[in-house]
């Protein structure tokens, strides 16, 4: 069994080689289960996010290191789109309205670099500066608002937002983290941060509506990014691979933080949760043999872990909009974007 960092260099580097050729994409068998093919070559796991009901935006880097869009309208899906840009993290987008995208990514300079979408068309890439050294994170708590969170070269977490009129400045959250942060909100004026330390260790930071909160330490020993979620007011789930490659999940309940507890299973990759309803949680990995797994809180229990089946190469993404529907993507070996819903 290789170790998850082993595993996820690995990828890396194979997202870093040439396209498969032609005959190859051409000979590849349907991937069992409910596994469709949508197309494109990325080198970045896929991202997705949904603004509506039966809609979903897919976004991906390119072999030409710019940012491709692919989206489902509700009756079908459109085709791959570049939207240009140069650059070298996954994109991570947000959407705080209807209509509404927000697109974000480090740069080849890395600066923090944004696109989004009015409703109408793209606007360009603008620069928000910064220097970064991790993919950002985004979140946003309200309509026209908009939180990025990214790691510094001095290793401590940097934080920009959006208010509505203007960016504000870059300003330092402090801590020394590894990997990129996982922010989350779960109403208005509410922010929560998540980082791993450098010693393995959950570190968690808050935004009451007024102030930050200092860095605490929650414990655990991860191995992989945390995933964090909310499904109500005063309510978060955090999920991380542990050292012994077991998905490990944390909470808090709206007055105190639970222990860690394992949830089993074997896993490769960092989890991905997405919430389709109150009370419930489905979590997504990437198994010791290459395929997709999945467990789920249905309000009282958890189920058992089971094969999504299909052969992945890098981090699945998730979303949902609405109640009892989830779509998932990843890469194949072919590293077209696959779907299951």
């Amino acid at each position: 069994m290789r170790p998850l960092t082993t595993l996820l260099s690995l990828a890396t580097l194979a997202f870093a080689l040439p396209s498969p050729e032609p005959s190859t994409l051409s000979t590849r068998a349907t991937v069992p289960g409910r596994w469709e093919s949508l197309g494109g070559t990325l080198t970045s796991p896929p991202t997705v996010v949904s603004w509506a009901k039966d809609r979903l935006d897919l976004f991906g880097i390119g072999v030409d290191s710019a940012l491709w869009h692919k989206w489902w309208d509700g009756s079908r899906w459109g085709g791959w789109e570049s939207l240009g840009g140069v650059i070298h993290s996954a994109p991570v987008p947000v959407s705080w309205g209807r209509n509404r995208l927000d697109i974000f990514a480090q740069g080849s300079d890395s600066a923090l670099w944004h696109k989004w979408w009015n409703g109408n068309s793209w606007g360009g890439w603008e620069s928000l500066g910064g220097t970064i050294q991790s993919a950002p994170s985004a979140v946003s708590w309200g309509p026209n608002r908009l939180d990025i969170f990214a790691v510094g070269v001095d290793s401590a977490v940097w934080h920009k937002w959006w208010n509505g009129n203007s960016w504000g400045g870059w300003e330092s959250l402090g801590g020394i983290v590894k990997g990129e942060p996982s922010a989350v909100s779960w109403g208005a004026n509410r922010i929560d941060l998540f980082a791993l330390g450098t010693d393995h260790a959950l570190y968690h930071k808050w935004w009451n509506g007024n102030s930050w909160g200092g860095w605490e330490n929650l414990g655990g020993v991860l191995q992989s990014q945390p995933a964090a979620v909310s499904w109500g007011p005063s309510r978060i789930d955090i999920f991380g691979a542990g050292l012994d490659h077991a998905l490990w999940h944390k909470y808090w309940n709206g007055q105190s933080w639970s222990n860690w507890e394992s949830l089993g299973g074997v896993i490769e990759s960092a989890p991905v949760v997405v919430s389709d309803a109150p009370g419930k949680l489905d979590v997504y990995a990437i198994g010791t043999d290459s395929a997709e797994w999945h467990r789920s809180w249905d309000g009282s229990k958890w189920t058992a872990w089971e094969s999504v089946k299909g052969t992945i190469v890098s981090t699945p993404a998730a979303a949902s909009w609405g109640p009892g529907r989830i779509d998932t993507f990843a890469l194949g070996t072919d590293y077209a974007v696959w779907h299951n819903w």
